[in-house]
């Protein structure tokens, strides 16, 4: 039987791992620790898992810290579940970052790469993000002095973010620096009405209550957009509120409500109403201007978003007359960044609201060279397709963290182009599917781009070459 409760005192944390843990080695047994802690430090950690070649635990007890640690900046640090590295100076950060991509593609890709270009680290490490999303609930987070000696845990209102592990605990915040003001005003200012008015907070395990979300937009055009969302409609109470945010909080330029009866608080399937405002916002990057709806997705630092699609562009090696087909293109932001330098753009997304926005954000722009498809790349992309709209000279593929499907990687070893430009959020799964494409592709560029300060999360590019 597995031992209950074992502690190794004094493990000297040597670096970090994949997902951000920190790494030791103990009598050739690799720990995986959380908690905290930075390589340099030396630490008591309690383990929760223990095979014959590693174990994972958390830090219980620090005996000395690391010589480069740093102070944390923001009060919910270790609590809640964002900027896990801000007790990590920036440069230290990016080293690991590297080291996390380059461990990726030799091991698990197991692949012939050139030398790693450095990374690109992000120009704003706080207040960098265009987006947030937080959640209402009458269940808030309580630290462990907090609870009664009976054990019971008071109820408490609270708007912020979901403490990792507990889904139905939200850590109330109260100042957040991923984003600049208003952002705090904003969810302040909701919150202190709601409490004064008494309005329900969602109890997302009854499925009662009437506050559910409140999304925030900030963008470097300086238009705001919020999106409250509801568990049902109340027409007194919801502009009552949201002319209270309108009167006290100024910069607003709109606010939409979406009314959310369901179990899950995906909003894709629902319809947001405008309340104030045209209903969407407009972000730039460089001189493309996108339309920015309460649904849309698009790169959440925009700054380092265009630094990641200039380095995209870069790696297509466009001369003015190729095709380029652009996978997973989403609202069409890479496909149009480039197509100034292309002959012709074929984006192709499986959401259909994406192919929509991608078509108006072309259109809003001038670029012609564009078309957008919505579907599956594997059926669209057809002899008859190929035959309509030409081969493709340099294809961009840009998937979610789960990498690409299997059936895309042979059906781009089927497509077979000259150039692939790989760009991914998930160095682990890129690396995966690299390794697929080894037998007709070699990789001649990689460049990391840090989107995400303060998170072991980073993007990685790759250029592929046909053999």
């Amino acid at each position: 039987m597995r031992k209950k409760n074992v502690i190794l005192e004094k493990v000297p944390v040597s670096t970090y791992a994949a997902e951000g843990k920190a790494l030791a080695r103990i009598d050739g047994k690799v720990i995986f620790i959380e908690g905290g802690v930075v390589p340099g430090d030396v630490v008591d950690v309690r383990l929760g898992k223990s095979k014959k070649d590693w174990a994972e635990g958390r830090a219980i007890h620090f005996h000395s810290y690391a010589a480069d640690r740093v102070t944390p900046f923001c009060e919910h640090f270790g609590t809640c579940g964002g900027c896990k590295w801000q007790m990590l100076p920036y440069d230290k950060q990016l080293s690991y970052k590297q080291q996390q991509v380059n461990d990726n593609l030799t091991r698990i890709g197991k692949l012939e790469l050139p030398d790693m270009q450095p990374i690109l680290g992000s120009k704003h490490v706080t207040q960098y993000r265009n987006k947030l999303e937080f959640t209402f609930s009458n269940k808030a987070w309580m630290p462990s002095e907090a609870i009664a000696e009976d054990g019971t845990i008071p109820r408490q209102n609270a708007l912020g973010f979901h403490v990792p592990k507990l889904f139905d605990k939200v850590l109330d915040i109260h100042t957040c620096y991923l984003m600049a003001e208003p952002v705090n005003a904003i969810r302040n200012t909701v919150r202190a009405y709601a409490l004064e008015h008494n309005l329900s907070f969602y109890d997302i395990r009854a499925q009662v209550g009437w506050l559910r979300n409140l999304m925030v937009r900030i963008l470097t055009t300086g238009e705001v957009m919020v999106n409250l969302v509801i568990q049902h409609e109340n027409k007194k109470d919801r502009e009552a509120l949201l002319d209270h945010l309108l009167a006290t909080v100024p910069g607003i330029t709109t606010i939409l409500y979406t009314i959310n009866p369901k179990l899950n608080d995906s909003i894709f399937d629902l319809e947001p109403k405008v309340y104030f405002g045209k209903g969407y916002a407009e972000e730039k990057l460089e001189d493309f201007t996108f339309k920015i709806g309460p649904k849309s997705f698009f790169q959440t630092n925009t700054s380092q978003g265009e630094v990641l699609y200039q380095v995209t562009r870069e790696f297509a090696g466009l001369t003015g007359t190729e095709i380029v087909y652009d996978l997973y293109c989403g609202t069409g932001s890479i496909g149009i960044f480039v197509s100034r330098q292309a002959g012709k753009v074929v984006g192709i997304e499986l959401i259909k609201e994406a192919i929509d926005d991608a078509k108006e954000n072309a259109a809003r722009n001038g670029v012609n060279n564009a078309q957008f498809f919505a579907g599956d790349v594997v059926d669209i992309c057809t002899d008859a397709f190929f035959a309509q709209h030409g081969q493709p000279d340099v294809i961009i593929t840009d998937p979610p963290r789960a990498g690409m499907h299997e059936k895309l990687v042979n059906k781009l070893l089927e497509i077979a182009a000259p150039r692939i430009v790989y760009v991914s959020c998930n160095p682990a799964t890129q690396a995966r599917d690299l390794a697929l494409l080894d037998q007709m592709y070699a990789v001649k560029k990689i460049q990391p781009v840090d989107m995400f300060p303060h998170t072991h999360h980073i993007e990685n590019v790759v250029l592929l070459e046909k053999r």
